[in-house]
């Protein structure tokens, strides 16, 4: 179904976590697959109905933990091996053991970096605008005490007057569309 113009989705407004969490499950198995939940504190029920487990963060992390290490050992390498060589007590040019300390503080470094700005940019932040914020009931309400469950439009289930329907017959507070 194609995008409605002018349509971000349907914003349904409730009162507590169980009945956003209901809607989010009974949703799911409609079939809806476009859809994001706000709450004021985390609700763990919510990230299981809409199944948002699965992140790359730690990937990211490993990947920057790896790079740090190598860029680490490699600099040493260059430095005490063939760009400024200096032979103390006929000991090796190579000493990897004096390069262990400096290396594992890159890799927490670069680990660290990577898992922050790769959660960032997954994240899709910083987002200054969103259409979410067009809906005066979410601007009220999101960050004191109201549980909000947005079908986005570019669902291919999404059907204007039928997911209105669907979405009132879980005897939300509100649902208001949300303009982009």
């Amino acid at each position: 179904m194609p995008v409605e113009e002018g349509v971000y989705g349907l914003l349904a407004e409730f009162n507590t976590p169980g009945a956003m969490v209901h809607a989010t499950e009974q949703a799911r198995a409609a079939g809806y697959r476009r859809m994001e939940c706000y709450t004021p504190y985390p609700v763990e029920e919510a990230a299981t109905a809409l199944d948002v487990h699965h992140t790359r963060v730690p990937l990211l992390t490993l990947m920057g933990g790896l790079m740090g290490l190598t860029t680490a050992f490699l600099m040493q390498t260059w430095m005490s091996a063939i760009s400024y060589p200096i032979n103390v007590a006929g000991r090796p040019l190579f000493s990897w053991p004096a390069f262990m300390i400096p290396a594992y503080e890159w890799t927490i470094l670069f680990a660290g970096l990577s898992a922050a700005f790769g959660m960032l940019a997954l994240n899709g932040l910083p987002q200054p605008y969103h259409p979410l914020f067009n809906a005066p009931n979410f601007r009220t309400g999101a960050t004191d005490n109201k549980f909000f469950l947005c079908l986005e439009a570019a669902d291919p289930r999404f059907e204007l007057a039928d997911t209105r329907a669907f979405l009132e017959q879980f005897h939300a507070v509100s649902v208001v569309e949300v303009d982009l």
